[in-house]
Order: C-alpha cells, then sequence, then structure tokens
C-alpha cells in the first residue's frame, strides 16, 4: 500500500514532464490530463503480492474544453521500447483503456474529429498497477484555414488559345491580307481541335482567299496554262475552281484535319532573333520540323501529309490528260515549296507589315 500511495503522490510531479506535439495544446501540470494519474482502489495491498509478470492498466477519458465526452477520439500509446503502438478509440462517453500493459513508461497521443491534438506527459505504470486519467482535455483545433481557388488548367490554356486565336484572325498585312497562321507569341498556348478546324475555315471563306484563286486563275488564263479548259469565261471560272479547291484542301488537310489527328500546332512560330542565316535556316525548316500540341519539335507530318494529299485529290477535278502520280507529286512539292516561301516572308518581311501584332511580340527568348 505504501508503494501504491508513493506512486499516486509521485504521479503530478512525473506529469510535469515537457511534452511535444504538433498543433499541441501547451497544458499546465499535466498538458491536457488532469494531474490525478491515480492508482485503482482495487490493487493488491502488497505490491508483491501482484508479482513482476501481472499486467497493468491505462484508461482515461477524453474530453472537451467545456467538460463535454469526445467519442470516437484517437487514442495512440506508445511505450519507450520503441513498439509498434496500441490505438484504442473512446467509446460514447469519452473513456478508453489500454490492458494487459507490461511495465513500462508510455506516453499518449489523443486526437479527436475536428479537435487539436494532446500528448500526454510520460506515464510509468508498475505491474499489476492501474493508471487513471480522468480528464484529458482536447482543445479546439486552432490550425489556420486555407482557401484555395483551383482552376481547371485545361480550361484555362484553352481559353487562352481562344483569344490568341482571336487575336491572330485580327492580323493582317497592309491591314488587308490575312496573316493568320503566324503566331508572334512564341510560349502560344497549343490549339484544340474546334480552334483548328475554325481558323482553317476562317482562312478560306475570308475575300482574300477568293482574291487569291482568282488571280491565278486569271494569270493561267493569260499563259493558256491547261489549255483544255479554253480561254472563254467558262474556262476562267474551271481554273478559279480548281486554284480554290487546291488551296481549300491543302488548308483543311495541313491545318486543320492532319493537326488535329497528329496534334501539332499548324502555325508558324515568329523568331525573331539571331542571326539573319539561323532565322532563315529556322524558317525553312519549319516545313519539315513544326511543334507538337506537346510544345516539343517533330517531323511537321501535318504540313508533308496534307500537301501530298492534296495533290491527290485533285485529280478528281484536273483534266483528265493532267492526271496521274506526276500531278500528285508536282502539286505537292509546289504546296510545300509555296509553305517554305512563306515561312522566309513571315520571318523577316511581315513583322513590320502586319497590323494587330501583340505588343509583347518579342519572338524566340
Amino acid at each position: 500500500m505504501v508503494a501504491v500511495l508513493a506512486a499516486a503522490w509521485a504521479a503530478p510531479a512525473q506529469a510535469q514532464q515537457a511534452t511535444t506535439a504538433t498543433n499541441v495544446q501547451a497544458l499546465p501540470d499535466a498538458p491536457g490530463v488532469d494531474g490525478s494519474l491515480r492508482a485503482s482502489a482495487s490493487l493488491p495491498e502488497n505490491e508483491s503480492q501482484a508479482g513482476p509478470a501481472a499486467p497493468a492498466t491505462i484508461a482515461g477519458t477524453v474530453l472537451d474544453t467545456n467538460g463535454n465526452a469526445i467519442p470516437d477520439a484517437r487514442v495512440v500509446l506508445s511505450d519507450s521500447s520503441g513498439a509498434e503502438p496500441r490505438v484504442a478509440q473512446s467509446g460514447s462517453n469519452g473513456e478508453f483503456t489500454f490492458s494487459g500493459l507490461p511495465a513500462q513508461t508510455f506516453r499518449l497521443t489523443v486526437s479527436g474529429p475536428g479537435m487539436g491534438t494532446v500528448v500526454t506527459p510520460e506515464i510509468v505504470v508498475r505491474a499489476g498497477e492501474t493508471r487513471f486519467l480522468p480528464k484529458v482535455v482536447l482543445p479546439v483545433n486552432a490550425g489556420v484555414t486555407e482557401v484555395r481557388v483551383v482552376a481547371n488548367t485545361r480550361e484555362i490554356e484553352e481559353e487562352r488559345a481562344e483569344v490568341q486565336v482571336r487575336v491572330e484572325e485580327s492580323q493582317r498585312i497592309l491591314g488587308v491580307i490575312p496573316n493568320f497562321y503566324t503566331s508572334f507569341a512564341w510560349d502560344a498556348a497549343p490549339m484544340d481541335t474546334k480552334q483548328k478546324f475554325q481558323l482553317a475555315f476562317r482562312s478560306e471563306i475570308d475575300p482574300m482567299a477568293f482574291f487569291g484563286a482568282a488571280a491565278l486563275a486569271g494569270s493561267k488564263q493569260l499563259r493558256d496554262v491547261d489549255p483544255v479548259y479554253g480561254e472563254t469565261p467558262g474556262g476562267m471560272a474551271k481554273r478559279f475552281a480548281a486554284a480554290y479547291t487546291d488551296d481549300f484542301d491543302g488548308k483543311m488537310l495541313g491545318g486543320a484535319i492532319f493537326p488535329a489527328l497528329f496534334h501539332q500546332d499548324p502555325r508558324y512560330f515568329y523568331k525573331g532573333t539571331g542571326s539573319a542565316r539561323s532565322r532563315a535556316l529556322y524558317a525553312l525548316m519549319q516545313t519539315f520540323i513544326c511543334r507538337g500540341d506537346n510544345g516539343r519539335a517533330e517531323p511537321n507530318y501535318s504540313e508533308i501529309l496534307g500537301s501530298f494529299a492534296a495533290g491527290g485529290i485533285s485529280n478528281l477535278y484536273y483534266p483528265a490528260a493532267n492526271r496521274g502520280a506526276s500531278l500528285t507529286f508536282v502539286n505537292g512539292l509546289i504546296e510545300i515549296g509555296g509553305h517554305a516561301g512563306t515561312n522566309l516572308v513571315r520571318e523577316f518581311l511581315l513583322r513590320g507589315l502586319t497590323t494587330h501584332v501583340p505588343d509583347k511580340a518579342t519572338g524566340n527568348p
């Protein structure tokens, strides 16, 4: 009994030891714990009667700062030996119990739903002893509430691309000739499939597309190219239809269909920096190397396949005498060569002649 009373009187002194916890309330005397860690009255009168192997028990009650019991609190019991902690949950009355414990030094970590966390001082139990913690008080969780505004990255990129495409649709050489497919923003967002088709279609219904086809048809009429068409107004109409269809097919295939299939960007990205030689080489290579929607350089499958596919389709409407593999090959090469020349003009001439170029159009950083 003397040993039991000594342990009961010693408990408050033991409870003075420092505690640590994450978001833990500092608790005087025994942080978050009533200082009266008392032995059960049912203990044997003589400690030796319990024997060195008699199991010990730790029990307690979890309360909030108003003295109300906290059910479903998580109670973790760890000991000084480093063994795997034992876990219990408080009942509806806030009580918890760990039984069958060896004589050891223990510590409790107690947390509750929406509450803070308390780590008790070390609890030394002897064989056969019961330690009861009548008040393990959990503080209200004082953590900082963090509010985050989470945006959908894909939606942001789509909106940014939409704005950039609208800017490009306003770009005109000398305020007249479309310069839709030149991006002066090196870090432009990739276009989605819908935007690729919209830009291609928008460029082909522009009045200048019809004017360009008419000019080409008139030139062929004057030089009597494809004489089977004749030199009548009907022949001019046929030449115009062929020229416009060539341009339309090439634009839709190389600027929309294949870029959508291969996830490639059909635009020319203005470099604007470096030596004239490096810029010229860059402009020519963009016929064969393009930017993928992933931002990396890729073989320009869209441009090459689009050019030859459009050349193949031209066999459907050109005079029978001109049809064949040669027409596909020649028209494909003309289309590719035209793009290479256009890229050189874009790189060296059109920046200063184009309206609505973004103010921060610095080219490749």
